[in-house]
């Protein structure tokens, strides 16, 4: 993996994953590593053990707010739920490319539709394009959903670091957003393609998503300072 030289990562563009079921403990880790991570993602278990009130905690913290929820419903559904996320300050949320074209489109108009607290940005709706647990992404099938991803709407994609040369050539204009981030040499856990932030950064990612290698170290400051450390 390509590594890059220089000062450490913008935190702006680290984006911490939230993985957790206790919204104190997210909070806590919010708090310590909020000088290597600008964005707090909640996912599936954290959203789905406090729902709402995680996006609340983690915007008054003064972070921008990653929902990651993968839609992937009936258009109206979607679009539904685009919009009460929205509603509850969320800068970035998630939804699958594969449920094609008219999901996306009714996702992204439900984004926009929505009425924003008070000094929240406009959201970004980001298609999921092949998990990177998955260990099989076809040029072909990433090509397509980036296209897709451009032609509906949506402001960017989620991707592995491998993907980004085929994501870049389909859509050049979309927000690059890279999972699968782990320290070189480090245990891929469940992930099938995975890069240091570095690695990824070089490669084209505008935003790294990071969570186990920090979270569940021993020290989460110190593991966050040597992986992001440039």
């Amino acid at each position: 993996m390509t590594e890059l030289a220089g000062p450490p990562l913008d935190r702006a563009r680290c984006a911490l994953a939230l993985d957790t079921g206790d919204l104190a403990r997210a909070l806590g880790l919010a708090r310590i590593l909020r000088p290597w991570f600008g964005i707090a993602k909640v996912g599936l278990e954290l959203f789905g053990a406090v729902g709402p009130a995680a996006v609340g905690a983690l915007r008054d913290e003064g972070f921008e707010v990653f929902v990651d929820l993968k839609l992937h419903d009936i258009p109206n559904t979607v679009a539904g739920a685009a919009r009460s996320l929205a509603g509850l300050g969320a800068r970035y949320v998630t939804m699958h490319a594969a449920g094609g074209s008219a999901m996306l489109t009714a996702g992204a108009d439900g984004l926009a539709a929505a009425a924003r607290p008070a000094g929240a940005e406009a959201p970004v709706g980001l298609a999921i394009t092949v998990l990177t647990s998955d260990s099989v992404a076809t040029g072909e099938v990433l090509a397509s959903r980036a296209e897709m991803a451009a032609a509906t709407g949506c402001g960017g994609v989620v991707c592995a670091a491998a993907d980004l040369p085929t994501i870049r050539e389909a859509a050049g204009d979309l927000l690059r957003v890279v999972a699968g981030i782990r320290p070189r040499g480090a245990a891929a856990d469940d992930q099938s393609r995975v890069a240091t932030p570095a690695g990824a950064v070089a490669a084209g990612a505008d935003i790294v998503v990071i969570g186990r290698p920090v979270t569940a170290a021993a020290d989460p400051a110190a593991a966050a300072a040597a992986l992001l450390a440039g």
